[in-house]
Order: structure tokens, then C-alpha cells, then sequence
């Protein structure tokens, strides 16, 4: 690019945030410039849900597996088989091609799509912002580049740069994940199968959240993830992958990331810059679930841009945070309480895992988590989970029961 070109938005970042804005900004007319590394793979048990196959028109050439049960484990090894009812499903995906798919498919809309790194927002003598990179493989000491954008829209991830530089965002508090990339085992061998996710809740494997075995059909992501300074996240995989029987599969990669495990309290600078996806915080707690919410958050943020660049009018950021935690707040809330309370330690963990016996727990844990939204169509069955909760709570259900 040898003069400065003008953008429309300017998405600095294409992970599923990131790609899903520039796609709907490209698809509906508007010039969008989508800035991203390449080649990073952010570690993810790739589990997404059927409201995001459906809403987003992801194709099964993207599924990598269908998931139709959970089983979670205790701290003292108590094994809780959760069945997802009927024909119902859980999608996988492997980020490093779905991630990929979405930008292709955000280019084929018309985006322009530039691999390289995001370095600074500047300013024209207008006032208009400037966004400078370096494209991949020119190196730190190659001259920058830059475009002019109407509007940037930051899906950097969790460690935002353009949520520091823009919104003087802080630091949210993260779960730093790891996850290891293995090849499958035979169906039959270790504790295995691919139509199955496991879920740990063991304080040697992660002292404030949890560890999984997700399959992606040849290959299974084994992970875990904590906010414990000094914990070993490789240790505890290896642990896992020892306790699974997974320790001799052969190991694919290997990748770590930060996780926000909170929204941010702005997500735009009043002018001409919103961040979306982890930028933003939008992660589920609890889950650590990330891709539903991110896409969702890319599609409400086009949403949003198209009505900044249609009436110049700056109030139409701020809505962009208040209308995701309109639709989503009330999950994240509830979500934020779970982990807050039943992380804690292991007698509280060991309680958890037995709660997930009950029926109408498991019920509406898959109506929720499938629609991505808490069920109100069966107020009998939230009131005895109420009562089943706290009776938990207060120790008047044995943790073995």
C-alpha cells in the first residue's frame, strides 16, 4: 500500500469476534480493512453450541466431531455421565481451521483482508484515526503501514492493545489456559470416546477452575486452565494425560493464552474506536466458554458500526456493551456466582459433581447451554433446583450421594 487508503472500520484482529464483524460489515456494502497476525491458534476445547451452527451458518465441513454426552469428574475420581437428550449434539471445531474458515469466508464478503501486526492508533491532521501496522514477514525494523478508519474495532484479545491504548483499559482478571493437541486415541483404548467431553473438577489439575478431554474426531485438545500465579499448567496436562491414559498418544502442539473471566466496564473511546470478543471480556466464567459470545458480540458490534457510520452519531458505541449485557449479563452473573462458590476447593468441587446427578440439573445445564440463554419455559424444575442447591449449600446432602 504506497497511499494512505480510507476504511470504512478498520477490525484489528480476526479471530471469531473479529472475522464475524468484518464479514457482516463487508457482506451489507461498508469497506472493511481486517488486520490479524496469522498463524496463532488460541487454545480452546472448540466446543460450540447448536444456536451458533444455526445463527452463524456454520457447515459440517467446519465439524469435527459431535459430542452427545459429558461426564465429569470429582476429586476423589466420582465418575457423573450427563446425556444430551434426544438427537441433540454438541459441535467441535478445531480453531486452527475454523478460525482461518471465518476469515476466508469475511474475505470472500469483500473484506481486504492484511496478515501482519497491529503496532499503534495515530491521527490525521482531521483527527481521523490512523491504524499502523507491519505486515507479516517484513520484520520490527520495516517502515509502517497505515490506513485511515472511520471506525476501529479492537478484537485483539484479552491483552488488548487497542483497549490499552484507546479505552486506558485495566487489566482484567484472566484464567491463564493451556491445552495440549494429541492424536486421538483407538476407540476403546484409555478413558476415551469421541463422542464424549470430559470434565475435571480436581484441585491437583487446577486449583480454581477446571480440566477437560475434548475430542476433534483424529485429534483430542487436553487441557486445563487456572489464575494461580506459580501453578503449572504443563504439569497438570501431563498429570491428566497420565490419569486419562493418554500419556503416550503423540502430541500435535501445544498452545497457552490468557482468558478474561470479565467484561470490561467500557468497551468504546467516545469517538471512533470499540472493542469486541476477549477484548471486550465477554467469556463466560465458569465455562470459560468463548467462541458463542464472541461471535455474537462481532455480529452485535457490526450492528452497531453500521448505525455509528450511517449517523456519525458516537452514543450508537456505548450501546454495544449495553445491549450484549442485556441479552447475556444475566448468564454471566449466574455463571460468575458457580465459579465463585463451587471452585473454591475440593469439598465444595466433590458437591458440584454430585449436584450434576440430578435430573433436572442436567436438564436445564443442556437447554441453556444449546439455546444460550437461562430457561423460563419450566419454573417447577428451577424451583427444585433451588431447593436442591442449597440444600447442598448447607450440608444436608451427603457430597457422596
Amino acid at each position: 500500500m504506497t497511499s494512505i487508503e480510507t476504511f470504512d472500520a478498520v477490525v484489528v484482529g480476526g479471530g471469531p469476534s473479529g472475522a464475524t464483524a468484518a464479514d457482516d460489515l463487508a457482506r451489507d456494502g461498508w469497506s472493511v480493512l481486517l488486520l490479524d497476525r496469522d498463524g496463532r491458534i488460541k487454545p480452546c476445547g472448540g466446543a460450540i453450541p447448536p444456536r451458533l451452527v444455526r445463527d452463524f451458518m456454520i457447515p459440517d465441513s467446519q465439524i469435527v466431531a459431535r459430542v452427545r454426552s459429558a461426564r465429569i469428574i470429582s476429586p476423589s475420581d466420582r465418575e457423573v455421565d450427563m446425556p444430551i437428550d434426544g438427537d441433540g449434539y454438541v459441535a467441535m471445531v478445531d480453531r486452527e481451521h475454523f478460525d482461518e474458515w471465518l476469515r476466508e469466508r469475511a474475505e470472500i464478503s469483500g473484506a481486504r483482508r492484511v496478515k501482519g501486526t497491529f503496532v499503534e492508533i495515530q491521527r490525521d491532521d482531521d483527527g481521523m484515526a490512523m491504524v499502523a501496522f507491519r505486515v507479516k514477514g517484513d520484520g520490527k525494523s520495516a517502515p509502517l503501514q497505515r490506513v485511515r478508519a472511520r471506525l476501529v474495532i479492537g478484537a485483539d484479545g484479552a491483552r488488548s492493545s487497542v483497549a490499552e491504548q484507546e479505552i486506558g483499559a485495566k487489566r482484567v482478571p484472566c484464567v491463564f489456559a493451556y491445552h495440549e493437541i494429541i492424536e486421538s486415541p483407538k476407540p476403546g483404548a484409555a478413558k476415551f470416546d469421541g463422542e464424549r467431553c470430559d470434565v475435571y473438577y480436581n484441585g491437583k489439575m487446577s486449583p480454581d477452575f477446571y480440566s477437560w478431554v475434548f475430542p476433534h474426531g483424529e485429534q483430542t485438545s487436553i487441557g486445563t486452565g487456572s489464575a494461580e500465579k506459580g501453578f503449572s499448567l504443563r504439569q497438570a496436562v501431563g498429570a491428566l494425560r497420565a490419569e486419562s491414559g493418554m500419556d503416550d498418544c503423540e502430541t500435535i502442539r501445544c498452545e497457552g493464552a490468557p482468558i478474561p473471566m470479565k467484561p470490561l466496564k467500557k468497551w468504546d473511546n467516545g469517538r471512533d474506536v470499540v472493542v469486541v470478543g476477549d477484548a471486550a471480556g465477554v467469556v463466560a466464567p465458569a465455562s470459560g466458554e468463548g467462541i458463542y459470545y464472541a461471535m455474537a458480540c462481532g455480529r452485535m458490534a457490526a450492528e452497531t458500526a453500521a448505525q455509528f457510520l450511517s449517523t456519525g452519531d458516537v452514543r450508537a458505541l456505548a450501546d454495544l456493551r449495553r445491549n450484549f449485557l442485556k441479552q447475556h449479563g444475566r448468564v454471566f452473573w449466574v455463571l460468575g456466582l458457580l465459579q465463585k462458590f463451587w471452585y473454591s476447593n475440593d469439598k465444595r468441587r466433590e458437591r458440584f459433581v454430585s449436584m450434576c446427578k440430578d435430573p433436572d440439573v442436567q436438564r436445564l445445564t443442556w437447554q441453556s447451554y444449546m439455546n444460550k440463554e437461562l430457561v423460563r419455559r419450566d419454573p417447577f424444575a428451577h424451583v427444585k433446583v433451588f431447593f436442591k442447591d442449597l440444600a447442598h449449600l448447607m450440608g444436608l446432602v451427603s457430597a457422596k450421594s
